[in-house]
This record gives C-alpha cells, sequence and structure tokens, in this order.
C-alpha cells in the first residue's frame, strides 16, 4: 500500500511539472520534455496498476493452494480422532496412522446401567443387602476407519503430503499429553504452501490478523499447547468445519 500511495504521489507530482513546463519553459523545448513527463506518467500508473493486480493474483491463488492444504489437514485430523478412539491417545508418526486407517476398526458401543450387590456396604450394614449402580459398556459391532473415514479413496495413503507449493513438503506431526490429556498438531508454513510467489507478499500474509483470514505463518490442525483439536482457519475456506 506504501508503495502505491508513494506512485500516485510521484504521478500527481509529474503532472503538475508537466503543467509547469507548459506555462514557463520555451516552445521549442515543450515537445520533448512533455512526450518524456508523459512517458513517465504511462510508466508508473503501469507499475501501479500491476501492483495491485499481483496482490488480487496472489490472494486467488493463496486460496486456492490454502483449501487443498486445509482438506489434507482435516484427513490427518479425523484419522487421529478416530486413533485416539481406539488407542487413547494421538500419534507422531505418519506411517502409524496410515497403517491405522488401514486396518483400523473403531467399535460401536452401547452404554447401559444395572444394579449389583454392594458387598462392602452389605457387610456394613449387618448383612442388610445393599444394591449399587454399575455402568457397562457392550460392543455392539466395528466398523472399518478406511471406509467410514475415506469411503473407498486412498488419499490416506498421502495424507503426510501437502500436494501443492514447494515441491515434496510434508506435514510436521506432533503429539504429547497436557496434564493426561493427549493432544496434537499437524502443521505446514505459509511460505511452503506459497512458494513460487513474491516474497513480500508471503511477508504480508505471515503477518496477517483478522478474523477472516488465517492468523500465523502456518496452517495448523490442532495444538501442543491447549486441548484443542479444530483448524486456525475461518469457515469460509471449506464447509466441512
Amino acid at each position: 500500500m506504501k508503495v502505491i500511495i508513494a506512485i500516485v504521489v510521484i504521478i500527481i507530482l509529474t503532472v503538475g511539472i508537466v503543467w509547469l513546463i507548459d506555462k514557463f519553459v520555451p516552445k521549442k523545448i515543450k515537445p520533448v520534455l512533455n512526450i518524456l513527463l508523459w512517458c513517465l506518467i504511462i510508466f508508473l500508473g503501469y507499475i501501479t496498476y500491476m501492483s495491485v493486480y499481483r496482490e488480487i493474483a496472489f490472494n486467488q491463488l493463496k486460496e486456492k493452494r490454502f483449501a487443498v492444504v486445509i482438506d489434507r489437514l482435516i484427513d490427518i485430523r479425523d484419522s487421529e480422532l478416530a486413533y485416539k478412539d481406539v488407542k487413547g491417545t494421538y500419534t507422531d508418526n505418519f506411517d502409524t496412522l496410515i497403517k491405522f486407517v488401514e486396518t483400523g476398526k473403531v467399535p460401536i458401543t452401547q452404554r447401559r446401567d444395572t444394579l449389583v450387590l454392594d458387598e462392602e456396604r452389605t457387610a456394613a450394614f449387618g448383612g442388610v443387602e445393599t444394591m449399587k449402580t454399575l455402568t457397562l459398556i457392550d460392543t455392539l459391532s466395528y466398523y472399518s476407519v478406511k471406509d467410514s473415514l475415506f469411503k473407498g479413496s486412498d488419499r490416506y495413503k498421502k495424507m503426510m503430503n501437502v500436494g501443492i507449493g514447494k515441491e515434496g513438503a510434508k506435514f510436521t506431526l506432533k503429539a504429547g499429553k497436557i496434564d493426561e490429556f493427549p493432544v496434537f498438531e499437524a502443521s505446514i508454513e505459509k511460505s511452503v504452501i506459497l512458494d513460487g510467489q513474491e516474497s513480500y507478499l508471503i511477508e504480508k500474509e505471515n503477518q496477517v490478523i483478522s478474523v477472516d483470514g488465517v492468523n500465523g505463518t502456518s496452517l495448523k490442525v490442532g495444538s501442543m499447547d491447549e486441548v484443542f483439536t479444530k483448524g486456525n482457519w475461518p469457515k469460509s475456506y471449506t464447509n466441512k468445519e
């Protein structure tokens, strides 16, 4: 924005100079100076236009690339949640996660309460029968993680690959615990996603602080700092959230 303002100011000053030349410069020199100055005005106008156009094109490309990455982060998140349902924790290893999706089955359970004799309290009350409630969890059946989450697609086999931006880039996957609560985080730097674009536009994107944008320098899902399994992108980027 500062560059555009500077160029506009220069154009205005150049127009003013053209007017001054027209008023005070000898007629023999005027045509040459006028041509040079108007060429400068046209050139600066072109630069201004391209500055605006580049940013518009960058934002369009950014949204397309972010959408691809977000879809993959959602796949990782859903796979991790299924893994936790079975294993009780998350994994920081993509090979382990992919193998789980390939072969894993998640139980379908049913909770029910039943009354049983509380032997300790019965003994304490001199043989007077005292009952207590137990919650039982029955396993009714199992469902396939692969079929449930990916419905016949094998894209889970490449979930570690960013798939756009810098060639060969892979997500960073972490897992651990916070106060005994399992947590995970999958992330990739914006600079990797936007590889090949103007560095000043990438730096500007890294400084975004907005409810309609992706704040911070990376796209990520989950967190290693809090018990959180959502992504850091706004809902406008996907209908899956």
